[in-house]
């Protein structure tokens, strides 16, 4: 796609849209209105005003898009694994040739900042030539057999799978969730978030002129109604979902006898022993608190800092320091390190967790306001907030915020602060900074969560390390080989002589 696209939002923007046809669906390699009619408008977060129309998709068109993935699945499950991913890499490749565009619509449609979604760009057409390179362990074993023939197995495609997005990281997840079932030779119906569908009905473009026509699908609108027409088609048997806890226990009892994974929400623990490096560990949780990516919209986020009362002042002095100097701006801005929260709505609901942090005795140290500069007067923006003083049990504690707002909890007892980093619903990820190995290693043991960083933070994940939660933060886990393999079914087959 040789097109010269200038940087300014508004260019992108109408360039984006000519690209599509006028944001149309993506379906059998054509670009369709939805079945209805209907339409729905997204929001620009940093200033409040409407940016495109997209078609609101329903069950008709759920249903159109699984008849043209069911089309191209027996020929495309029938290239061999190395031809899939040639193809696939040379989808990569234009992916990251559009990195700045898919930059800034996903800037404009979510408020992340534009470099920020640069580079998720980038991640995104990294996944996909990851799981390439793995395409070839997509392989069966032989069993042993008394008295002589073969048995054996073999991984093969379920043939259609959703794939269900959140609106925190749009092409990023885009390109990179859609990699392992392509890979694995499935076909794809694509349902991005109704908040943020702008850059994938763009990868729709690119789709368009690299895989062949219902690889991939692309159908745009909301959960009740698009999402759960997917989730619930008899023909898809393989769901995979990205989002919060309450929709996926929604998905898991509407999805029946099918194969699901669920990436859900995170309450997540950074734990402070008083051997470390101070200011890599504030850093660290500043960092990992995704203040700077998006706006701490993110399970993976580190809201819970349980820091050893030795240190804490120290430790909250250097990250108040570090939080001062976060810039907020409109997203489209190059020099914006932080934007605003994704709509109006979610704007309301962080500013009410504040409020009860308050209200609960929570000291509330920086942020917790809307910004006092008037160029972001009517965007949706809300100051990095840090609360210290928060006690076990609060709500801001307890409960996931998804938003820009780390709790702070003083401890000198290791045992009862692992049952207090334990004693939430959710089991992501979970960071521990010590210099003393055996502590780190019998805590980590201890703690009950997917992913755990020793002297890291959760700003840092590593292909081919498979990431997934505990408990109430999900099933299954992703960027490995395992998730890979989860979009395979084994066969057995039994030969006698």
């Amino acid at each position: 796609m040789n097109v010269a696209v200038k940087q300014q939002g508004i260019e992108v923007l109408k360039w984006a849209e000519r690209e599509t046809r006028g944001w149309k669906l993506m379906i059998g390699g054509e670009w369709v209105e939805s079945a209805a009619g209907r339409r729905c408008t997204t929001v620009n977060p940093s200033l409040d005003i409407p940016l495109a129309d997209v078609p609101d998709g329903d069950a008709q068109d759920i249903e159109r898009a699984v008849a043209a993935g069911r089309r191209a699945f027996p020929a495309w499950s029938a290239l061999h694994v190395d031809e899939r991913a040639k193809i696939l890499r040379r989808f990569a490749d234009a992916i990251r040739a559009l990195a700045p565009s898919f930059g800034m619509l996903d800037a404009l449609d979510s408020g992340n900042p534009y470099t920020a979604m640069v580079e998720d760009a980038k991640k995104g057409a990294g996944a996909i030539d990851f799981f390439c390179g793995l395409g070839m362990e997509i392989k069966g074993e032989t069993i042993p057999t008394p008295g002589g023939g073969l048995d054996y197995t073999r991984p093969q495609p379920y043939g259609v799978v959703g794939r269900i997005l959140p609106f925190n990281h749009p092409i990023s997840f885009a390109a990179g969730k859609i990699a392992a079932p392509l890979v694995a030779g499935n076909t794809v119906v694509l349902k991005p978030a109704e908040q943020t569908p702008l850059s994938a009905l763009l990868l729709g473009r690119l789709a368009q002129e690299h895989l062949p026509p219902g690889v991939l699908n692309i159908v745009t609108g909301d959960g009740p109604n698009c999402g759960a027409a997917l989730v619930r088609h008899p023909h898809v048997r393989r769901i995979a979902f990205t989002g919060g806890v309450e929709t996926g226990r929604a998905i898991m009892r509407e999805a029946g006898i099918k194969s699901v994974s669920l990436e859900l929400g995170g309450k997540n623990p950074l734990i402070v022993f008083p051997d470390v490096d101070l200011d890599k560990a504030a850093a660290a949780a500043v960092a990992g608190m995704n203040f700077t990516v998006s706006q701490g919209q993110s399970c993976g986020s580190n809201s819970r800092v349980f820091v050893h009362r030795d240190i804490h002042d120290r430790f909250m002095q250097a990250v108040l320091q570090r939080v001062a100097q976060i810039r907020l701006g409109l997203a489209d801005r190059e020099d914006t390190k932080m934007g605003p929260v994704i709509t109006r709505e979610h704007y309301n609901r962080v500013l009410s967790y504040i409020d009860s942090g308050k209200a609960q005795g929570a000291r509330l140290r920086a942020g917790g306001k809307h910004p006092a500069d008037p160029e972001l007067e009517r965007g949706y923006f809300i100051e990095p907030t840090v609360f210290d003083e928060v006690r076990h049990g609060m709500k801001i504690e307890q409960e996931e915020i998804f938003g820009p707002v780390m709790s702070v909890l003083a401890w000198d007892d290791p045992e009862a602060m692992l049952r207090e980093v334990n004693d939430v619903e959710y089991g992501l990820c979970a960071n521990i900074w010590t210099n003393d190995i055996s502590t780190a290693l019998r805590l980590a043991d201890g703690i009950e969560a997917g992913y755990i960083w020793i002297n890291g933070h959760g700003g840092k994940r590593f292909k081919g390390a498979p990431f997934g939660g505990f408990k109430n933060s999900g099933i299954g886990r992703e960027h490995s080989l395992e998730e890979l393999l989860s979009y395979t079914q084994i066969k057995n087959i039994n030969v006698s002589y």
